[in-house]
Order: structure tokens, then C-alpha cells, then sequence
């Protein structure tokens, strides 16, 4: 089987892309979105994580997007990603617009000419609240609107999966360990630096994570949590 896997080189998306090889889709092509993020040292982690799944990797430069995405913490150089916890009132300045909207309608249309199973993201319920474009209600009627607009796709029953939409951090950190994700090679940080800050609002999600699933994180953070 193949699947076409959304991979920022996050914990979520790492997860992901070693849940859909032990479900035995052996060929997996990874499509990462260089959009003009601060947190650009993710890709170098999903180019990590892509190699130790055999995986065909395309990075994507969708840089030209930037100038447009103002307004946000992750790609907007005025403004600066909050520290604090991960809540709506502290990182709602984090939400890019109709990112995944973007990102999925590109890997939509590889998954068609690859002829592919699956498109798979990792949306997780930790993040529904604050992001509009990882809910439930969200992810189907995306699933939707991108089958009804490929009615000629060579693959008619392609469909838009998305695992870990129900669970939470902990719950996917468990998972990845399960699984043998390499957690140490993957990247949550919004601040764009070369260690995970500890400070932001992604870290923390990350860290507590760990600390609720009872697994050591292997992560190295410049604030200690």
C-alpha cells in the first residue's frame, strides 16, 4: 500500500509516519512545506525522520506565501511566539490561516498522481481548540471537498486520513514509543532557534506530553521545565 504523508518533523508527524508503515503501507512519499516558518529546523528533522522510514521526501518551498501570512507568530518577523502555556488566549497569535488548506490541497494532488492509498496528516485533539483546521468537522469536510473535486483521480477511493485526530499528546507520545519513534530527532519549537526553548507554548505541550505518558523525554530544552 501507499501513502502520502504530511511530514513537519514534529512529534505528531513522526508518529504518524511510522503508525502507517507498521499498518504495512510500505511506500511512503513525505511532502514537507518550507512556508517561511521561524521554526525552519523542523524540516532538517523531517529530513531525518524520512530517511529512517525509507521514505521518498519532497520539500516543498512554498516561501513565496510569507509576504501574505501576516499576522502570525510562526511566520510574521514583527511578532514575537509567546511563552506561557499552550492556551487559546496565549497562542491563538500562532495560527497561520488556512494553513492546512494549503498544504493538504498540494499533497492531495501528488497523493492522485502517485496513484496513492491515503493522504495522511497528523492533526491531534490537543490542538483542535486552537486551530481550526485540525478538528473533526475540519478534517471531513476537507475529505470531502478534495474527493469531489479529483472525481478523474486514477485512485477514486483515495481518502484523507488523519489517525491521531482523537488523541492527545500523551497519547501520541506513548504511541511513537511504541513504535520506536526517534523522538530525539524530532522538533515541536516555535522560536526558531537551534535548541527547543522550553519556553513557548509548543514546548510545553511537548514536555508535558512526556511527563503525563510517564516516558523520559529525550528532548534538550534551554529553560528548564
Amino acid at each position: 500500500m501507499k501513502a502520502v504523508i504530511i511530514l513537519s518533523g514534529g512529534a505528531d508527524s513522526s508518529t504518524l509516519g511510522y503508525l502507517l508503515k507498521s499498518k504495512g503501507y510500505n511506500e511512503l512519499i513525505c511532502v514537507t512545506y518550507n512556508y517561511g516558518q521561524k521554526q525552519v529546523k523542523e524540516i532538517e528533522s523531517a529530513k531525518i525522520i524520512a530517511q529512517k522510514l525509507n521514505a521518498i521526501h519532497h520539500i516543498i518551498d512554498v516561501t513565496f506565501m510569507k509576504q501574505f501570512l501576516k499576522g502570525s507568530g510562526l511566520t510574521d518577523d514583527s511578532i514575537e511566539v509567546p511563552h506561557g502555556a499552550y492556551t487559546k488566549e496565549n497562542m491563538s497569535v500562532t495560527v497561520v490561516p488556512n494553513r492546512n488548506t494549503m498544504l493538504l490541497s498540494i499533497a492531495w494532488s501528488i497523493a492522485c498522481v502517485e496513484n496513492a492509498d491515503v493522504l495522511a496528516y497528523g492533526a491531534q485533539c490537543g490542538d483542535h481548540y486552537l486551530y481550526p483546521d485540525t478538528r473533526p468537522d475540519y478534517f471531513n469536510a476537507m475529505n470531502l471537498a478534495l474527493r469531489l473535486g479529483t472525481e478523474d483521480c486514477r485512485k477514486n477511493n483515495l481518502e484523507l486520513i488523519a489517525p491521531l485526530l482523537h488523541k492527545s499528546k500523551a497519547e501520541v507520545i506513548t504511541l511513537g514509543t511504541e513504535l520506536g519513534v526517534p523522538f530525539e530527532e524530532t522538533w515541536s519549537c516555535y522560536d526558531g532557534g537551534e535548541v527547543h526553548c522550553g519556553k513557548c507554548g509548543a514546548c510545553q505541550s511537548r514536555a508535558d506530553g512526556f511527563k503525563t505518558a510517564n516516558i523520559i523525554d529525550p528532548t534538550i530544552y534551554t529553560h528548564c521545565l
